[in-house]
């Protein structure tokens, strides 16, 4: 019996390699696509907040409470959208000086980490 296990054991047994259909992203890939998801769904919510506030502005009805609290609500929206756009252009601005090459923080370039091999 345990010449049969010895046996059993040593038999080389390969399988045919798994094709998944797809390519598993690499973590730079994916920090990138994260980054650039961020900065588009802040201004998405932005903007919908700036129409919230114009809905509330339309229906306030004269209202002076409401008209402030929607106007409050259209200025944060708008100082929201006018900070994502300057983020947006200092990181651009200091990829596009800092960052040799296709390297960067991930807005305009993809990010690429440093190897020990090339």
């Amino acid at each position: 019996m345990l010449n049969f296990l010895t046996v059993m054991a040593a038999q080389d047994i390969s399988y045919a390699p798994v094709t998944l259909g797809f390519k598993v992203p690499l973590f730079n890939e994916v920090l990138t696509f994260i980054i650039r998801f961020f900065f588009i769904i802040a201004g998405l919510i932005a903007l919908l907040y700036l129409l919230l506030g114009a809905l509330a502005w339309i229906t306030s009805g004269g209202n002076k409470e409401s008209v402030d609290k929607a106007r409050e609500k259209i200025q944060a929206a708008l100082v929201g959208l006018i900070l994502i756009f300057a983020v947006l252009a200092v990181v651009a601005i200091i990829e596009n000086v800092f960052f040799p090459g296709n390297t960067g923080l991930g807005i305009t370039k993809p990010i690429v980490f440093p190897g020990l091999i090339n």
